[in-house]
């Protein structure tokens, strides 16, 4: 990499697609190869579920890829507890998402101090943030390259296609398709959707394995397996 972007955003398909743990895992991965990193879930929905069955929160899981640097409530200053949309969630709260305000703050966070910002959107591409903002808007406004989680069967493929279709429409530059957990022994459905994904949507489609261990060193590990030359290429 002769030159550094200023910032990442790191979307998905959908809701549950995977995005946090890609998001840990370029964050870790980044880390042990000594590239200087900051890591932002601006808007984060879902605590009161995480409070009920246990699950780690998308926050706490970049917390522990930036080995505890950042805490989490840094990293995601707008929270709300529902696992709703967060268009909705400020709306049941009595709350008003302030999209300029958050974007000027990203933006100079990304210009500070030499380090490359990722930013983990919330859902999928299109998802409101308010009534006339979307995850898109922001990422157009943030003017990062961007990455896609996707999940690697069934489905994923006209997902895929959509979101690429959604972000270059808007002129975002994608740099990859990224499927997982991908398994050791992936299916035959499996293996035609990545090859279908990178050759109807003219893209580079990598795998994520799974992650079983919550810690910064598999975070790190299975970042490395991704294309993060390309990826973080300015």
């Amino acid at each position: 990499m002769t030159s550094r972007i200023p910032g990442l955003l790191i979307t998905g398909t959908d809701t549950g697609s995977g995005k946090s743990y890609l998001t840990a895992a370029i964050a870790a991965a980044m880390i042990a190869n000594k590239i200087d990193v900051v890591v932002r879930k601006p808007l984060l929905t879902g605590l009161d579920d995480a409070a009920t069955d246990g699950a780690w929160l998308d926050h706490d899981l970049l917390s522990v890829a930036v080995d505890g640097t950042e805490a989490s409530e840094v990293i995601s200053p707008v929270r709300f507890g529902p696992a709703v949309s967060p268009h909705l969630a400020a709306e049941q709260a009595g709350a008003v998402i302030d999209v300029p305000a958050i974007t000027q703050e990203l933006r100079e966070l990304a210009g500070s101090d030499g380090r490359t910002l990722l930013v983990e959107g919330i859902g999928g591409l299109l998802v409101p943030i308010t009534r006339s903002d979307s995850v898109a808007d922001l990422a157009v406004a943030l003017g990062f390259p961007v990455v896609i989680a996707a999940r690697p069967g069934l489905g994923t493929i006209s997902h895929c296609l959509l979101t690429l279709e959604a972000a270059r429409s808007r002129g975002l530059d994608v740099r990859a398709v990224v499927f997982g957990p991908w398994p050791q022994s992936p299916s035959d459905i499996e293996a035609d959707n990545l090859k279908t994904v990178a050759q109807l949507g003219n893209v580079t489609v990598a795998t994520l394995p799974a992650i079983e261990d919550i810690t910064h060193a598999e975070f790190a590990k299975a970042g490395n397996q991704l294309p993060l030359a390309q990826i973080l290429a300015g």
